[in-house]
């Protein structure tokens, strides 16, 4: 049987305010395999940790992410927003896996470019839609990739060999038995996000999953222990 990548999502987020230093922190000594970080820029083009477009759910200001310079940014939050190049050094030699909310082709092109000056390649893969994951394949040619798919209808075989994906990211509840030995059949690994119930894990592992994506390492780490993954 295949080991399973457990992957935190935004880190620890049950515990510690998510897409922080702190949670990423978290999250590795809870036993994460990999994070899972969401990547946006400032005004003035500077890599940060932020799911959301603006800065009120997650830091209680309405304000657009991009509306703000990192400089204001730090002020608003009190340096509680880290920036991507903190966070890779943050994880140490943890494995981070950056979703890329709201990309474009240049800003792909900048996160990747961090990635690279920071020498975090090798451990550092990348996760969002077809023109975001086709941008950053342009941008590194030699980039890990799980492209994340949201739909049962199969990605078409052209879009797979220009993307060229390790693995494909599914939505927990598009995932079954079938879909991952076909998807493994073709060479592919499947990671499944985003699973925080006891029920939804261990459906998971007995369909052959090999990445999950959880709030809730603790929960993950149990079933994975009375599975033997």
């Amino acid at each position: 049987m295949s080991t399973l990548t457990a992957v935190g999502h935004r880190g620890d987020p049950y515990r510690v305010r998510e897409n922080t230093l702190a949670s990423i922190r978290s999250a590795f000594a809870r036993g994460a395999d990999a994070v899972e970080i969401d990547v946006r820029l400032t005004r003035d083009g500077v890599p940060v940790l932020l799911h959301d477009e603006t800065l009120l759910r997650m830091w209680g200001h309405d304000v657009r992410l991009g509306d703000v310079t990192a400089p204001q940014l730090k002020e608003l939050t009190q340096g509680g927003v880290p920036t991507l190049h903190d966070a890779l050094l943050a994880a140490g030699p943890g494995r981070l896996m950056l979703d890329l909310p709201g990309a474009t082709f240049e800003s792909v092109r900048t996160v990747v470019d961090q990635v690279r000056e920071c020498g975090a390649r090798e451990r550092t893969f990348y996760c969002a839609g077809p023109n975001t994951m086709l941008a950053v394949r342009a941008a590194d040619p030699a980039a890990e990739i799980a492209l994340t798919w949201t739909t049962l209808s199969p990605p078409r075989r052209v879009l797979i060999d220009a993307v060229a994906p390790r693995w494909l990211n599914y939505r927990f509840g598009l995932v079954s038995r079938e879909l991952v030995d076909a998807l493994h059949r073709d060479g592919l690994l499947v990671s499944a996000w985003t699973a925080d119930t006891r029920r939804t894990m261990k459906g998971l592992l007995t369909a052959g999953v090999d990445s999950i994506t959880t709030n809730r390492l603790d929960v993950l780490a149990a079933v994975r222990a009375g599975l033997g993954r």
